[in-house]
């Protein structure tokens, strides 16, 4: 494998065509497509570069970028629903945002996930819409079909050599009666089988390494690490620039074109409401004047609930992790007769807990774990600023558990795992229950989901597109009501797909650059900047 590549320093310039902010994985497509096209780029990102940076590149050891200087450090807002604690949401800060800190899992869901989304208002998106950018984004290690794609710029793969404990998961997943699915990005994501990782030869393949890697040395993309965004800068009813910090010292840089925000589901809508866009009475509150009425941001917060998770005692050591500590996957659905599955499971080669469900059980020893979760939450909530300084902490409140049936699946889903080790595909590692340390009863899972419970880090849905007066951008992802804006990332999602939400946002910008360059295609890309001619 070459080595990595060097950043270039390059001088910023007073103006662009595009300024991107937010390298993950809808910025680093958009920033990727626009670059492609001939557009001159500068791309901003609050952290560092974090090239050749162990932690990142081994899969094994991505847990260790929780909390870490990668990391933004986020929590979710206490709730009775979860036992009044207080839920860390790991979201990356550095170059190629969370795609660099995750788990790397490649999933886009069910195809009836995208129609969800036009059904809702999202026009244009339903699944036959987006088919083409997800096969777009994939270079998948089984070559082309009808559903993957080969080529694109982000290497798929899978485990060569899974690890016991995942493999017995499919196989007791199927004696309990759920089908074997060879591709769960096909057709139906139903099934158990190996998982698709954003891994290449033993090592991350990160937005940052498949999309600004390639094109780190093109003269007209200019990337400032270290440099968070402060301020959109706003002239009456269009975006012209934005402020940030570069070097200590702030900075405004003007958009030709326009600005595309990609900062996620938390940062996004948290700089545009300090850039006073958002619902005047929360804004005015907090003395931020009212630039532009949009009541939307900062509602419509979705994310999976995690039961993290439930572990039991091995016979045997379970030996050195393999891959992300995974392997494998399980979607199947809590009742008959749903229309698509709904509860998600995955193994770790080791012990995983919540610290109070840590603190209340024995996990010494040689303990392997499965998380259970659901893909279909009903749970809404939403993010606040409590303060108008750009480092002001937030409200950020997913409400976990609200939906009586929310918690009625999660119980199906951890009663599915809790018999997965009475199946002959784990005789030969189960050894008891850790923790919970027995099997329970329906009123001691409840209890036990509210102290276990902990999220996918599948943030989504505070900048929702739609026609509505509570959509923030429209279904071309404008900023509604403001020009020369748009944004490119999972805050636009309006109903959370089935899936880790890497591949969804992915997909996102890579539509946002073809709705940003079909007006220039036959025209000149930063009239006011640039002379040359798109092909």
């Amino acid at each position: 494998m070459p080595p990595p590549p060097l950043l270039p320093s390059r001088s910023l310039k007073r103006g662009y065509d595009y300024i991107v902010v937010g390298s993950g994985s809808g910025g680093a497509a958009v920033t990727r497509r626009l670059v492609d096209a001939g557009a001159d780029v500068l791309l901003i990102e609050a952290g560092p570069a974090g090239i050749g940076v162990a932690d990142i590149d081994d899969p094994a050891r991505w847990t260790a970028l929780i909390r870490s200087g990668f990391d933004w450090g986020y929590d979710y807002a206490p709730s009775p629903l979860v036992d009044g604690r207080t839920i860390g949401i790991p979201r990356g800060r550095v170059l190629g945002g969370s795609s660099a800190t995750n788990a790397m899992l490649w999933y886009r869901g069910h195809p009836a996930d995208y129609d969800a989304w036009e059904a809702v208002g999202a026009i244009g998106w339903s699944f036959a819409d987006v088919l083409p950018y997800f096969r777009g984004c994939e270079d998948w290690q089984g070559g082309e079909n009808a559903w993957r794609g080969a080529g694109g710029p982000l290497r798929i793969e899978r485990d060569p050599d899974p690890h016991p404990v995942p493999l017995a998961l499919v196989e007791g997943a199927r004696e309990l009666g759920v089908p074997a699915v060879d591709d769960a990005n096909g057709a139906d994501n139903e099934g158990a089988g190996l998982a698709d990782f954003n891994i290449s030869g033993g090592s991350r393949f990160s937005s940052a390494r498949g999309y600004l890697w390639p094109v780190f040395e093109r003269e007209n993309l200019t990337v400032a690490v270290n440099s968070p965004a402060v301020e959109l800068g706003i002239d009456g009813r269009r975006c012209i620039g934005v402020k940030y910090l570069h070097e200590g010292t702030l900075v405004e840089t003007r958009a030709a074109e326009g600005v595309v925000l990609a900062l996620g589901a938390i940062g996004t809508p948290r700089l545009l409401m300090l850039s006073g866009i958002g619902d005047p009475a929360d804004l005015g509150s907090l003395g931020i004047a009212t630039r532009h009425a949009l009541p939307g941001v900062g509602r419509n917060l979705q994310d999976h609930p995690l039961v993290q998770a439930i572990n039991f005692r091995a016979k045997r050591p379970l030996g050195p992790v393999r891959g992300n500590g995974g392997g494998t996957m399980v979607n199947w659905k809590t009742q008959a007769g749903l229309a698509q599955a709904n509860a998600h499971a995955f193994p770790v080669q080791g012990p995983s807990a919540t610290a109070e469900a840590a603190a209340a059980h024995d996990l010494s020893g040689d303990v392997f774990a499965i998380g259970a979760g659901l893909m279909r939450s009903r749970s809404r909530g939403h993010l606040r600023l409590l303060g108008a300084e750009p480092d002001a902490p937030m409200e950020i409140q997913p409400n976990f558990l609200a939906e009586p049936e929310d918690v009625a699946d999660l119980i199906d889903a951890v009663d599915f795992v809790m018999a997965l080790t009475g199946t002959a595909a784990f005789r030969d590692w189960f050894a008891g229950h850790a923790a919970p340390a027995r099997r329970l009863d329906r009123r001691e899972t409840v209890a036990f989901i509210r102290s276990a419970c902990s999220t996918f880090f599948h943030a989504c849905g505070t900048c929702r597109m739609g026609e509505d007066e509570l959509a923030v951008v429209d279904s071309r992802l404008a900023l509604r009501g403001i020009d020369g804006l748009h944004v490119a990332d999972a805050s636009v999602i309006p109903v959370i797909p089935t899936c880790n939400t890497h591949a969804p946002a992915t997909m996102i910008g890579e539509r946002a650059a073809d709705f940003l360059l079909e007006p220039a295609r036959n025209l000149h890309v930063g009239r006011r900047t640039r002379t040359e001619e798109l092909p």
